[in-house]
């Protein structure tokens, strides 16, 4: 078990802790054994194989010949140690086990999306479905005490076993590989470029037509032009390009991505899209691959490259690029990981034609480098041609360029002083007396038929759920009070979790923060101007020890670099809405200050 633990630590960067171990020590002699009964003692174990492209590993990855065909075979054991398991209320897909705090995915949807992920980013399969198969093997449970689990139709690829049930599985492994030796299956899954499948690219591009109709116009039409003629130019002078997208909130930057994401896909070629954004990424995952777990594959993060292999993609998208960080490594990195390279270096070798989308207004964390002057000047520095479209001029905002001024100029983001509004007639912009009046405001436009949720600035404790599940009341202002959105990935109640807060119900009712609008758009966005952010002589000033966002506390953190935090963090706040804007600011100097600019509800 040293030897496994040694290997955990190099590629993932941390120790198993007692129950993992215990794990492997209840189980994998288990199957061990079970393969030596079944004269198949030549077949390598891969234990804890991690899934390309992925932070999940499975349990055991068996490598060898298939008896039928002599070709390389592939099969992912899940090893289960429960001895009883129920469906949890009929739901074929949800599982209870003894013992465990929350229902669990049915270990055959798991150990299902385990050989679709091999399938389609391994590039030596080819996209092959018949080179890897999957089991369940629960060797603790008799078929009585999980009879449930049978319910969830089976086929040749995934299979349930259990200790009842050994002699067939014995069977089937017989069934399935040779009595050869497993090394040279092993070594080229080990070894294969990861890479998006043609039947991946095929299934990806139906889904993306078949869920989004969008509608590219001027720039926004160029840009994707732009990528596209890239693409053929990089293939055909065996040569990389990289191509940068800058534009506000709104302008179509995730709209470009995305038809990018579609287009490519029908073309056959090989191409992920990622962010810096958790929110971001699971939202995508949700609405784009909405329905199937390999679409949702193609969604990953920034720090998913660290390893990838040069011009491994023929495109990476790399949307929200204003999230790009100094560098992929965190707390979990392996030291072998820790080499000091920039993640825009990583960003740039994974494809041939790199796609950066950003708006360097909405670099809201230190640590992010997303500027079109970090990635070009890198891009150069390498000898790259670097193409760049600004897509200034086209808005979400209601179509409304004038409210974007008008909020840089608030915000001291651009040059002149701050500006009475003096209206649009695509977009409102109104100030209310108490928090109270906005939600009240916002709940009206919601019951309109619009979609609205409030948000603000980082000013107040943020408390985990008590231990009913429920959220505190953290936000509080002269009687009236919110709770953040959720911390973590897992609704709280009604409330839903982090990620997931601008976009499903019952986000409403918690105050988000940057974190979790950041990227997203709703009909009416209310922001409260927290204590951080106040107007003193005709203008706004940063309050920097009224912020208590961790990230902003450090002491590395300088005040100019918080200062230029704080101001982007309103502005990508005050800019979510597409039909207005309601502004409340909890320093009365600044809701007077406010309301000199702004018209009373």
């Amino acid at each position: 078990m040293g030897i496994l633990n040694d290997h955990l630590r190099a590629t993932v960067g941390r120790a198993a802790g007692g129950a993992e171990q215990k794990s492997w020590r209840r189980s994998i002699p288990v199957l061990a054994r079970d393969l030596v009964e079944a004269g198949l003692g030549k077949l390598e174990m891969l234990i804890e194989y991690q899934l390309p492209r992925t932070s999940k590993r499975a349990d055991v990855v068996l490598a060898g010949v298939n008896r039928r065909t002599g070709d390389d075979l592939y099969l992912v054991v899940e090893l289960k140690q429960w001895s009883r398991a129920e469906l949890f209320e009929d739901n074929e897909n949800l599982v209870l086990v003894p013992g465990y705090r929350h229902e669990v995915e049915h270990p055959l949807l798991q150990v299902q999306g385990y050989c679709d992920t091999i399938v389609d980013f391994v590039g030596a399969l080819g996209g092959a479905p018949e080179a890897v198969r999957g089991v369940a093997y629960l060797h603790n449970a008799a078929d009585l005490e999980v009879e449930d689990l049978f319910d969830l139709v089976q086929n040749e690829r995934t299979r349930l076993f259990t200790k009842t049930r050994r002699g067939a599985f014995l069977d089937y492994l017989r069934a399935q590989f040779a009595d050869e030796p497993g090394a040279g299956p092993a070594d080229r899954l080990l070894t294969s470029a990861v890479r998006p499948s043609k039947q991946l690219m095929r299934l990806a591009a139906a889904e993306i037509k078949d869920r989004e109709q969008f509608v590219l116009l001027d720039e926004q039409r160029r840009a994707f032009e732009l990528v596209l003629h890239a693409v053929r130019k990089s293939a055909t002078s065996d040569s990389k390009r990289v191509v940068v997208v800058t534009g506000g909130p709104g302008s179509g930057k995730s709209v470009i991505a995305l038809s990018l994401l579609g287009e490519l896909n029908r073309q056959g070629r090989t191409v992920m899209h990622a962010t810096g954004s958790r929110s971001f990424t699971q939202t995508m995952r949700r609405h784009v691959g909405k329905g199937d777990r390999r679409v949702q594959n193609l969604f990953k993060y920034f720090n998913s490259f660290m390893d990838a292999e040069r011009n491994e993609l023929d495109v990476l998208i790399c949307d929200e690029a204003h999230r790009i960080r100094e560098s992929s490594v965190n707390r979990f990195t392996p030291a072998t990981h820790r080499t000091g390279r920039p993640q825009v270096d990583e960003l740039i070798a994974a494809a041939r034609v790199p796609v950066f989308l950003l708006d360097e207004h909405q670099v809201v964390k230190p640590g992010e480098t997303g500027t079109v002057e970090a990635v070009k000047s890198h891009a150069e520095s390498l000898g790259l041609r670097v193409h760049h479209v600004d897509l200034s001029g086209q808005w979400r905002c209601g179509g409304s360029e004038k409210y974007e001024e008008w909020v840089l100029k608030l915000l001291g983001l651009a040059s002149g002083e701050p500006e009475p509004w003096t209206g649009d007639d695509h977009f409102e912009v109104t100030l209310a007396e108490s928090p109270a009046e906005m939600e009240s405001l916002l709940r009206d436009k919601m019951r309109q038929g619009f979609s609205a949720r409030v948000s603000a600035g980082f000013c107040w404790p943020w408390s985990n759920p008590r231990k009913d599940d429920t959220l505190v009341h953290d936000v509080q202002i002269d009687g009236w009070s919110r709770p953040w959105n959720v911390k973590g990935d897992r609704a709280v109640g009604d409330a839903p979790p982090s990620a997931l807060w601008s976009t499903f119900d019952g986000g409403f009712d918690q105050v988000g923060c940057v974190y979790t609008a950041q990227g997203f758009e709703y009909d009416w966005s209310g922001v409260i101007i927290g204590p951080d952010l106040i107007a003193r002589h005709g203008r706004l000033v940063t309050v920097r020890d009224r912020n208590k966002d961790p990230e902003l506390t450090k002491r590395s953190v300088t005040d100019l670099q918080v200062e230029r935090h704080i101001r982007n963090i309103y502005k990508v706040l005050l800019t979510r809405g597409m039909a207005g804007t309601v502004i409340y600011a909890a320093d009365a100097e600044t809701q007077d200050f406010l309301a000199d600019l702004l018209e009373r509800p």
